[in-house]
Formats: C-alpha cells, sequence, structure tokens
C-alpha cells in the first residue's frame, strides 16, 4: 500500500490489527460473573466460519482482551465480520446452553477501519438489545512498507590495513532475519586512501531495512578493499532502527567498530575506529488507510444514462425495466459499487444524477440533473434512497439524447475542488457513470477527464447493455495515458471502465472488486502528490490529513 515513492503503485493489500473489549455483560454465572471470550467470525459465500477467538478472562462484566485479530483488508470487497461473546465453562468450548451466548453484533471490516475505533451494542437472538452490553473494536493497519530512511554515515580513526598508504573503507549493513540469516542491505562505495571516510548518503525502504521492525538487530561490517577481491577486516558493531533515531538536536549516533579477535588477544584494545551516523532523514510514505483512519471521507455520487437507446422502461426489454423479482443492470451496479463505498463516508448521503433526458417541467434536455428533482440538494439517503430516487424518476422522465458526460464530470470536479477540506478531515469523491453506450461528446469527456485528474476524484464508467464499448476503452489510460484533444495527459491515471457483460455469469461483488480496486493507489497518488506540492509551499506536518 505505499505510494509511488518507492517504485510506484503496488497491490493494494494491507493487514489490520483488531483488538476488542467488552462492558456491561451479562452475568450468566450464579455464584460468580462470566467468564467472556470473544469469536471473531467471518462470512466465505453466505457461510459464517470461526477465524479465531480471544482467551477467556476470568469472572470479568468488563474484559480487555489481550488477543489481537489480524485480518487481510481490501477496500473494494464487502467483508462481513460477526463478534460473539460467549460465557466459558470450564473448558475452551462453547457451551451448546443458550445461556453461554451473551451477545453478538454483525459489521463490515471497511465500518471498523472507516470508524477507527466501533462500538456497538450486542445483542441477543431475535434482534434483542443484550442489557446494555457493549463491544468496542480498535482498529490498526499493520506497518507495511511505509517509508524509507536516508542515512549518512561516516567514520574516524579507522585502523590502517595497508602497508604503503591508508585503508580504503566500505562499509556493509546486514539485516538479520528472524531465522538467524543475514541479508546485505547496503553496501557503500569505497573510499580510497581515508582512515575518516565520509560515505555519500543512501536511501532504504524501512522493509528493506528492518522489515519495519525499529528493534531488528542489523550488523554492520566495515571493510578495507583490495582490488582483487580479498577485502581485509577492520571490524564490525551491532545497531537497531530505534537507536539510530536517537540523533537530533545536533547529536549524533556513534558505534564502536570492533574486531573481536584484537579484542581477545590486546590487552588495552578499545576499538578499530568509530562509526558515526551523522543524519538521518526518515520520509513517510502514507497508506489508504493512513488516509481513511486519519478521517478522509469517500463521498459517492452516481450519474445515470437515460438516453432513448435504453429503450422505453415500460417494456421488459429496455435496460431502464423495472422487474419486480430481478434488479436491472443499471441497479445491480450501483448497488454493488455504493454498498462498498457507503462505509467510507459518514453522512451516508450520496449523490444521484442523470443525464440525456428531457426532465419536468419544460422537459427540455438535461445532460446533469438531480433524480430526486431538487437541485439545491441532490443526495439521497444511503444507497436504498438512490435506489428509490431512480425508480420514482423514471416515470416522470422522457429518454432522449445524446450521450454526453463531460458536464457531470466538470460539475463533479470543481466540486470536489472547491470543497476538498470539510471540517478538518479530506473528501475524495468516486463517480460512477452508468452507460449503456459510447459517449458523444468524446473531445469534450477527454478535456475533462484531464481537468479532473488534478482533483481528488475517481472515474469508474460501467458499460450497460450490449453496445460496441471498443472506443470507450480510450477513456481507461491502461493501454497508455489519456491526453486531452490538445494533447495535455491526466495527471493521474482516474478512470475505470468496464463492461456489464464481462461480469453477467459472475456475482455483482465481481464487479465492484474490479472497479474498485485501483481506487486505493488513485487515493494514496492524489495526497502524495498534494504533500508533495504542499511541502514545496512550506507544509512540514507529519499528518495524512491536514
Amino acid at each position: 500500500l505505499s505510494g509511488a515513492a518507492l517504485g510506484g503503485p503496488v497491490a493494494c493489500v494491507s493487514k489490520v490489527e483488531l483488538r476488542v473489549a467488552c462492558k456491561a455483560l451479562l452475568d450468566r454465572d450464579t455464584l460468580n460473573k462470566s467468564d467472556p471470550c470473544v469469536i471473531l467470525m467471518v462470512q466465505n459465500q453466505g457461510q459464517w466460519t470461526e477465524l479465531d477467538r480471544t482467551e477467556v478472562i476470568k469472572s470479568n462484566l468488563h474484559p480487555v482482551f489481550a488477543k489481537v485479530f489480524t485480518l487481510d483488508y481490501y477496500f473494494e470487497e464487502v467483508q462481513k465480520l460477526r463478534f460473539e461473546v460467549y460465557d466459558i465453562h470450564g473448558t475452551h468450548s462453547i457451551g451448546a446452553r443458550d445461556d453461554d451466548f451473551l451477545g453478538g453484533v454483525e459489521c463490515t471490516l471497511g465500518q471498523i477501519v472507516a470508524q477507527k475505533k466501533m462500538v456497538k451494542p450486542l445483542f441477543l437472538k431475535y434482534a434483542k438489545y443484550a442489557g446494555k452490553s457493549a463491544i468496542t473494536v480498535h482498529a490498526e493497519e499493520i506497518s507495511g512498507n511505509n517509508g524509507y530512511v536516508e542515512l549518512f554515515f561516516c567514520a574516524k580513526k579507522l585502523d590502517d590495513k595497508d602497508l604503503f598508504s591508508k585503508s580504503d573503507p566500505f562499509l556493509e549493513i546486514y539485516r538479520i532475519n528472524d531465522d538467524g540469516s543475514e541479508q546485505l542491505v547496503h553496501r557503500t562505495e569505497v573510499i580510497k586512501n581515508n582512515l575518516n571516510p565520509v560515505w555519500e548518503p543512501f536511501k532504504v525502504s524501512l522493509i528493506s531495512l528492518c522489515s519495519c521492525d525499529e528493534d531488528r538487530k542489523l550488523k554492520c561490517l566495515v571493510w578495507d578493499s583490495d582490488s582483487r577481491g580479498k577485502h581485509d577486516f577492520i571490524g564490525e558493531f551491532y545497531a537497531t532502527f530505534r537507536e539510530m533515531q536517537k540523533i537530533g538536536g545536533g547529536s549524533k549516533v556513534t558505534w564502536d567498530c570492533m574486531n573481536p579477535k584484537y579484542k581477545l588477544k590486546k590487552k588495552n584494545y578499545k576499538n578499530s575506529g568509530v562509526v558515526i551516523l551523522s543524519d538521518l532523514k526518515l520520509h513517510r510514505v502514507y497508506s489508504f488507510l493512513d488516509y481513511i483512519m486519519g478521517g478522509c471521507q469517500i463521498h459517492f455520487t452516481v450519474a445515470i444514462d437515460f438516453t432513448a437507446s435504453n429503450g422505453d422502461p415500460r417494456n421488459s426489454c429496455s435496460l431502464h425495466y423495472i422487474n419486480p423479482y430481478q434488479p436491472n443492470e443499471y441497479l445491480k451496479a450501483l448497488i454493488a459499487v455504493g454498498e462498498i463505498c457507503q462505509d467510507y463516508d459518514s453522512d451516508k448521503r450520496f449523490s444521484a444524477l442523470g443525464f440525456g433526458a428531457r426532465i419536468p417541467p419544460n422537459y427540455e434536455v438535461s445532460h446533469d440533473f438531480a433524480i430526486n428533482f431538487n437541485p439545491e440538494d441532490d443526495e439521497c439517503e444511503e444507497i436504498q434512497g438512490v435506489v428509490e430516487a431512480y425508480q420514482n424518476c423514471l416515470p416522470k422522465i422522457q429518454l432522449y439524447g445524446p450521450t454526453n458526460v463531460s458536464p457531470i464530470i466538470s460539475r463533479i470536479a470543481k466540486l470536489s475542488a472547491g470543497e476538498e477540506t470539510i471540517k478538518d478531515a479530506s473528501r475524495y469523491h468516486i463517480l460512477l457513470i452508468l452507460t449503456d453506450g459510447v459517449v458523444t461528446d468524446m473531445a469534450d469527456t477527454r478535456e475533462a477527464i484531464v481537468r479532473a485528474s488534478y482533483q481528488p476524484l475517481s472515474i469508474i464508467i460501467v458499460g450497460v447493455g450490449n453496445a460496441d464499448f471498443t472506443d470507450m476503452q480510450i477513456l481507461d489510460g491502461d493501454d497508455g495515458v489519456l491526453r486531452s484533444p490538445k494533447g495535455e495527459p491526466v495527471l493521474r491515471d482516474i478512470v475505470q471502465f468496464v463492461p456489464f457483460r464481462d461480469f453477467k455469469t459472475a456475482s455483482p461483488a465481481a464487479l465492484a472488486k474490479c472497479v474498485l480496486a485501483e481506487v486505493p493507489n488513485q487515493v494514496v497518488e492524489y495526497y502524495s502528490h498534494k504533500l508533495c506540492c504542499d511541502k514545496v509551499g512550506g507544509y512540514t506536518g507529519d499528518s495524512p490529513i491536514w
């Protein structure tokens, strides 16, 4: 989940730690208090299975569990979790009696990471409250490839290994792995004929240096270079990244460079020189979860194609036909993507727009209208509110044309630029465009996307129906850089296009997974670029949200 600073975006998989605590649990024991244990269940293909469980805490109605649950996190999936609390008797098995169950709650991993700390009441069977019982779940991203460090090493008074000149020293740093093996992290250049070398500063990722473990031992060796490869050993020392970070306020970090053979043989042996870390610069690379947990909100907007090529909504062959038993492709795509985005928007209100229709009262063609017909507030309550607004809108409009999407892209880009910071938290926009054909205003759309690539916005286009969408692939920059008609390239690749028919035999979740997979990297890329620009302009803060 690191940004592009270490060689471009990588697969967006994070590990998340969950810690749980409960309050005011029901007391099921007659002689003493309940002995609670929390079981974490995950849902796969509709089936609940146990992932892990906490320890049992004896006689405690307000337990704070030491056990940490570790899960893989995927933004593009709805990861359903269920926490169940039981009173354990003697063994670590779950009792069959109903009175062993102290309560449970269902949620998604997305909801937990979006809130960072989630507090929910516990429920018994049949959605009955378990008294005043509550569970608190804290989420924390396991530090992944989250940055790199620049190190400045020099040495003083190294042993002279050469007969007719001074030593030619170089430094090697090895990471000691969990199995005791050593992995070379960096080898400096050779400084010729110098016992007080100053090596060139070098950059290394925290993953490479110490596997993001500040206390991992690093073995450092100093050699006198030999042109035939038979280098003479000068000395060694052990360090940790935590020690290195003690640098600051003008103070440097020093290590005695020791030769173990000399230490054994020579009585007054002190060292074979000292190695000095004169400076350290830590460059933090923020992950998608850093932004989400830092308060970044994701605002979801859907734009629906109401052009005449969809067919009369009253006809069962129409792409807009409302079948009471089966949602149409527009609804399937809307619900699949919206269900994931809603976990990251605290007010759960979504903008729903339409284009390509004649709308009341004057029945003039509009390429940007609120489907709830309220231009002052185009937002709907939750995804269900969007679905209802869509169904209510169909009988009131006349499907027309052409398929112009640039007005909506331009408006959302302008909106995201103007209100990027809301109440001290950043807001990132996802625009889902559902269309049944190739856009008519391709030149204007390309121009609008290039402009939008500078704003906190990702655009997902889903092609509905059986049209030839070949020309739409140009908007998805995967096959090359999208450019405006004047040749200006996009700042970031922000468009993902997929035809719905590619997912007809798969579940809607597969569609959402495909179209949303690139969003976390797009978010990181946008804020990393902004952070760089802000630092140039004087911003020096460490928080991912400003």
